[in-house]
């Protein structure tokens, strides 16, 4: 798949499948701006990305911010062809200790940040008259998990989210959200800590994979940048890639 000419903005870009996106999209021609609430990091990864790369510190919740960011991506890179929403957080609560302020945490930036970005993006895209949008769900998009009350709403209010903004922005505008299961980075490492950080707590989330191990940041990015890319049919789907966790 060669990008050469293209342009792309990826939210959460400083580590895990943000990053990898970003990576993939450079890979293929693509100029890109990362967008990270680190600076710092993101810094550091555009420098070793090359010229492609152009870093922007942002914080998704922030309307403000998102709306500066997307603001000078735009036009530094004159325009955006794709834009990749994988900014997200998740810490495992059990409801008793679900606090407003986790509740609001995880809705601020794993569905208000991707309204802030999807909007931002998809007003200009129309006005230009192209671009695709792809939001990161979750196999949690789908159903309910102890301990993760607040990140599973947040997901599912994604994927209700993703849909609308497709209708919307038809025909101009591809609208589609992917979904993994578990991925080997950072967040899923901060996860296992939460359960105790040990090899049994990972051997329990591959033993409830039916491929039986965790994908790599790159092989989800490379079907996100598929489907931001190159699957022209598509706009308002849910896009499943978890291994099979959903299939039962």
């Amino acid at each position: 798949m060669d990008l050469t000419g293209k342009t792309a903005l990826v939210a959460g870009a400083s580590s895990g499948i943000g990053k990898a996106c970003a990576e993939a999209l450079i890979e293929r021609g693509a100029r890109v701006a990362l967008l990270a609430r680190r600076g710092d990091v993101v810094d550091n990864i555009v420098d070793q990305l090359g010229e492609n790369a152009l870093a922007i510190r942002c914080d998704v919740s922030d309307e403000r911010s998102v709306s500066a960011a997307v603001s000078r991506a735009w036009s530094e890179l004159d325009g955006l062809d794709f834009a990749i929403h994988a900014a997200g957080i998740i810490t495992p609560a059990r409801i008793e200790d679900l606090t407003p302020e986790i509740w609001r945490r995880h809705i601020d930036v794993n569905l208000s940040g991707a309204f802030y970005v999807m909007r931002d993006c998809g007003l200009r895209m129309r006005e230009q008259g192209r671009g695709s949008i792809v939001t990161i769900g979750s196999d949690l998009s789908f159903k309910g998990l102890e301990c993760y009350a607040h990140y599973c709403a947040s997901k599912a209010g994604l994927a209700g989210l993703t849909k609308a903004f497709a209708l919307e922005l038809a025909p101009v505008v591809r609208v589609n959200c992917v979904c993994p299961g578990p991925v080997d980075t950072p967040m899923m490492d901060s996860e296992l800590v939460w359960f105790g950080g040990t090899k049994e707590a990972r051997d329990g989330f591959i033993s409830n994979t039916p491929l039986k191990r965790f994908a790599s940041p790159a092989e989800i990015a490379n079907f996100i940048v598929f489907v931001a890319a190159e699957a022209s049919f598509a706009t308002g789907s849910i896009l499943s890639t978890d291994g099979g966790t959903t299939a039962r």
